[in-house]
């Protein structure tokens, strides 16, 4: 565990890249949220088993036993959650109000930080925090799709928890790891996706699940989710939760630019401005994160 800051957030802008293109096989493959929910969960729980049976072969018998604690069960329940309620969402409500909701995860994962690991969050990650919803909030309010948002109804306000909920259940997710450094985190992990792909599944029915392009879907579940999501919970175990979740919030910025390249969707000058804003606010904060690690290792 003695790794460099930087060993972390590097894990952890490899995997927001990889899964950067999320939201474009999303809008390819046009499909309902259950039956959505049903294709990733089923496909992407056995991915995350893979990885957990490659990298934990030799303490396989100790991982299972592990699954009885509150900690196992809680990143199950998170990622039951989180695998449905982020299509739901996306299904019901405006993407911008589901965005904006998800990009509150590093506020969750900075309080659940304090209240769990006793790591108060320094003033310049609240500073970069605000600075990063600020360019999101440019980003995707400005990209051209707010007709929906000039008056409140129920499904926007739905969304909108939805949003809450998957930005509360990531970043819990991303604490535990970080707190429990022994926890074999993948093995959960798979069963809540599995669970997840379960109940949409039982929602939906068999009968419903050649609705949409499932190609794109079917990618998603097993190239795109797994592995970059078990990097960005691998980096939480070499930096703090609240670098984690800014760094996964870059997705925001690079999802429209593949969404350009994909459908030819080209993103508005407030979009890019705003996108400038959070990769700005980014470096500016791991150059400064940097060198105050440098100082307390320096004092150390």
């Amino acid at each position: 565990m003695n790794k460099h800051p930087f060993y972390g957030i590097g894990i952890a802008l490899i995997g927001v890249f990889i899964i950067s293109p999320d939201t474009l096989f999303l809008l390819w493959g046009d499909m309902p949220a259950f039956e959505m929910i049903a294709w990733r969960g089923l496909l992407a729980g056995p991915c995350y088993f893979l990885l957990w049976y490659i990298t934990r072969r030799s303490s396989s018998k100790n991982d299972f036993i592990t699954l009885k604690s509150k900690w196992s069960i809680s990143i199950i329940t998170c990622y039951f959650i989180n695998g449905i309620l982020f299509c739901i969402g996306i299904s019901i409500a405006p993407v911008p109000v589901v965005l904006f909701c998800v990009a509150t995860a590093p506020i969750f994962a900075a309080i659940f930080g304090e209240i769990i690991l006793k790591e108060p969050t320094q003033k310049s990650t609240w500073i970069a925090i605000i600075s990063v919803l600020i360019g999101i909030s440019i980003a995707i309010f400005g990209s051209g799709n707010n007709s929906n948002l000039i008056y409140i109804d129920v499904s926007s306000v739905i969304g909108a928890f939805c949003g809450l909920g998957a930005a509360m259940t990531i970043a819990i997710t991303f604490v535990i790891i970080r707190h429990k450094t022994q926890l074999p985190f993948v093995l959960p992990m798979s069963i809540g996706v599995f669970l997840a792909g379960a109940a949409g599944l039982f929602i939906t029915g068999f009968q419903n699940m050649l609705n949409g392009n499932i190609l794109p879907i079917i990618f998603t579940g097993i190239f795109i989710l797994p592995f970059p999501m078990y990097l960005l919970s691998l980096a939480s175990r070499y930096t703090k939760a609240t670098n984690v979740s800014l760094i996964l919030l870059l997705e925001s910025v690079l999802g429209p630019i593949w969404i350009w390249l994909g459908i030819g969707e080209q993103p508005t000058n407030l979009t890019i401005f705003g996108g400038v804003i959070v990769i700005l606010s980014m470096i500016a904060y791991l150059i400064i994160s940097e060198n105050q690690e440098s100082k307390l290792r320096q004092n150390n």
